[in-house]
């Protein structure tokens, strides 16, 4: 099949790369002329920078376009062409479809209850935004066309609830909460709440944290909704947002009629997702690190404890409201605040708003990888609470292995 691929973003990319490895010929194409796409090497992969070629793109037997791009008159032409890949291949809209939205935590939920599902003997399907480390919506489109599956399980990244109500059928929409994060897009937050009920209009079932403000005035909005709160069973990961993120998944379970004990044997087990927030012991210190990408993400772990050292990879340059984050490093007052690049190198522009927001405190930026992980180490002989965090999955999942490995070695030479 010949499918055109507009948009060549992360979803973009992702999407030519699942097509490319699923066999079929792609047409990609973007305005933007400096992207890079050439990493993909394949004979099948045909591309246009700086303008679309619409000829190529009518020809197409199906249309892949970017999130970024829906709303666009590009988009509303293919969509009542009924020429999206999504309206072509259509297996995956008659499988029980739950989706997983919300600001933070929506990775670890899916995890959680993609666990359970399995144990209980169900073959489930897991995967969604890109943003959140799986490989797009594309792929859960591509992989249920070739497979059967009792459930599709798929994260939603909030900027795009419409594109993903048009990709999906979704039957259940759990929302793990709402913070300010995307505000470039949403630009308020009440804009965001009403994005946010219009995703659940017509969805049989609503799954809402009762602690968030803002999703208790989506009560109505799904055809029946339940509310979570804090689990109260026994859990092995870090902070009260991760009880919250179980609770989610237990009651979604819980309304799929599987065994209370057989929810509670795998939350009791289940280890956190590479790169998610957890804690590493080193030498009496306690290093929290994980994702923390927002400003409410960040106060829901300073929340658990004062950090004596915090480290806060910076955001891109046009993501202002990322940087509320460092409003919240000045509230938490550590000794000591480390920036180093996150998404971009941007750790001169963190360091003025750091000290706009009315940091005092010792301040030291630092680039590579290895130098964090040794400053770290040198941390822990002076700090019990060291923090890493903030943008820069890839970098922080690159700590968080070199921090584990330095761990299990001190702890190997301890009992040996």
């Amino acid at each position: 099949m010949k499918v055109a691929v507009l948009g060549l973003g992360m979803e973009g990319k992702n999407a030519v790369k699942a097509l490319l490895d699923y066999g079929h010929q792609v047409y990609a194409s973007d305005l933007n002329e400096n992207i890079v796409i050439n990493e993909f090497g394949n004979a099948n992969l045909e591309f246009d920078l700086g303008f679309h070629d619409y000829g190529k793109i009518n020809s197409a037997d199906a249309v892949v376009v970017s999130p970024s791009l829906w709303g666009k008159k590009i988009a509303k032409e293919i969509i009542s062409d009924h020429k999206m890949l999504s309206d072509i291949l259509t297996a995956h809209k008659s499988v029980l479809t739950i989706g997983v939205t919300g600001t933070n935590g929506k990775t670890t939920t899916c995890y959680m209850l993609r666990d359970i599902l399995e144990k209980s003997g169900l073959k489930v399907l897991l995967g969604g935004n890109a943003g959140g480390g799986f490989e797009g919506y594309t792929k859960v489109i591509l992989e249920a066309s070739k497979r059967e599956y009792d459930i599709i399980l798929v994260e939603v990244c909030d900027m795009t609830l419409d594109f993903a109500s048009h990709v999906f059928d979704f039957d259940m929409v759990l929302v793990t909460n709402m913070g300010s994060d995307h505000m470039d897009h949403h630009l308020t937050l009440e804009n965001y709440r009403k994005s946010v009920c219009k995703f659940l209009n017509g969805k049989k079932q609503a799954f809402l944290n009762e602690n968030d403000i803002l999703l208790k005035s989506c009560a109505d909005c799904a055809n029946e909704t339940f509310f979570f709160g804090p689990y109260t069973g026994k859990l092995k990961l870090f902070g009260v947002f991760n009880r919250d993120n179980a609770s989610g998944a237990s009651k979604v379970a819980e309304i799929l009629k599987i065994p209370t004990k057989l929810i509670e044997d795998v939350l009791s087990n289940f280890i956190i997702v590479e790169g998610r927030t957890t804690t590493i012991s080193y030498k009496g210190a306690q290093i929290i690190i994980g994702k923390t990408d927002n400003p409410d993400a960040a106060a829901a772990v300073f929340s658990e404890a004062h950090m004596d050292v915090i480290m806060v990879g910076t955001p891109r340059k046009g993501e202002i409201c990322r940087y509320n984050i460092l409003k919240e490093v000045s509230n938490a007052n550590p000794s000591l605040v480390v920036l180093f690049p996150g998404l971009d190198n941007t750790t001169n522009n963190a360091l003025k708003i750091l000290r706009d927001e009315g940091y005092e405190g010792e301040v030291c930026i630092v680039t590579k990888v290895t130098d964090i992980v040794d400053l770290t180490v040198k941390c822990t002989a002076k700090y019990k609470n060291i923090f890493i965090g903030g943008n820069g999955q890839k970098k922080i999942m690159c700590l968080q292995k070199a921090l584990f490995e330095l761990s299990n070695c001190n702890n190997n030479h301890r009992r040996s």
